[in-house]
């Protein structure tokens, strides 16, 4: 049983789950994920490990709430069971002494970025983070990500918290100043392409981490291929991390908006039956 040891809060709509899950702990590295299923009729929907724990036997899940899966999630407390966690899945970060690595985390993109900034950390390298997000709030993990560099850079599309702009705009300002040895940049496909395009004509290079639609997780469904180098590649069993430079971010872009009226109705529905709910609990009143 993949029981919820902890919950807790760390931003609106974010939220970080401690999993009893010995065997994924004990084999997970950097830049693997799992494939969580709540319940036997439930979706599966892809996570990113954020950390494991081998000795207390658990993973660490950050989860933002986007979707009716995500949501449905967030109504689980300590102690509720999912019903499968599978993995750990996709090939590990590969990690050397590169020198400077710039790890640029956008939103919920810092969650997966926090793992591979570890490794990194502890194969030697200099470590420099830039975080983004829409609000001060948004901008998670800061203090965990902080640990791990040497120097960090925060924007804010609001400027509520650090710079106001985008993360392409610190980084920006760092490719001014040093050429750093490597770029890892995790969050939204078109920050991951900006970023990109910032390092190609400095021949940086520069790795980025997928997260597509995914089914099983081993391949067989080809509902996360994208188009790396001009060849067919699957995120769950190649990935998630690939050359930036050759990824075909634009197919990635409209693959990922293939389901959004269906998933649109999913959350519609759960946010209307979960207020039915709500009204009935409070006798019929709001």
């Amino acid at each position: 049983m993949f029981q919820i040891l902890k919950k807790e809060s760390l931003a609106p709509q974010f939220k970080r789950y401690v999993i009893a899950a010995p065997e994924i702990a004990r084999k997970h590295r950097a830049g693997q994920f799992v494939l969580v299923m709540l319940h036997e009729h439930g979706e599966r929907i892809p996570l990113t490990i954020a950390g494991s724990d081998k000795e207390a036997g658990t993973i660490t899940l950050v989860v933002q709430e986007v979707g009716k899966t995500t949501m449905e999630m967030g109504l689980m407390e300590e102690g509720d069971c999912l019903y499968a966690v599978v993995g750990p899945l996709g090939t590990p970060t590969h990690v050397e002494r590169w020198g400077t690595v710039v790890c640029v985390g956008g939103g919920a993109g810092i969650a997966p970025l926090l793992p591979i900034a570890k490794a990194m950390k502890e194969a030697g390298n200099r470590v420099l983070s830039i975080l983004g997000g829409r609000s001060r709030d948004l901008v998670i993990l800061r203090e965990e990500m902080a640990a791990l560099s040497e120097e960090m850079w925060i924007t804010t599309d609001d400027g509520s918290l650090g710079r106001k702009g985008l993360v392409t705009h610190a980084l920006a300002d760092v490719l001014a100043s040093e050429r750093p040895d490597y770029v890892v940049a995790v969050g939204p496909a078109v920050m991951m392409k900006a970023a990109a395009e910032m390092t190609r004509p400095l021949a940086i290079p520069t790795l980025c981490s997928l997260n597509t639609i995914m089914v099983d997780g081993t391949g067989m469904c080809g509902g996360c291929r994208v188009l790396v180098g001009g060849q067919p590649k699957f995120v769950c069993v190649d990935g998630p991390e690939f050359d930036a430079h050759q990824v075909d971010f634009d197919l990635l872009i409209k693959r990922l908006r293939t389901y959004l009226p269906q998933e649109q109705l999913a959350k519609q529905r759960f946010l209307e039956s979960h207020q039915c709910v709500a009204l009935e609990a409070a006798g019929g009143r709001v």
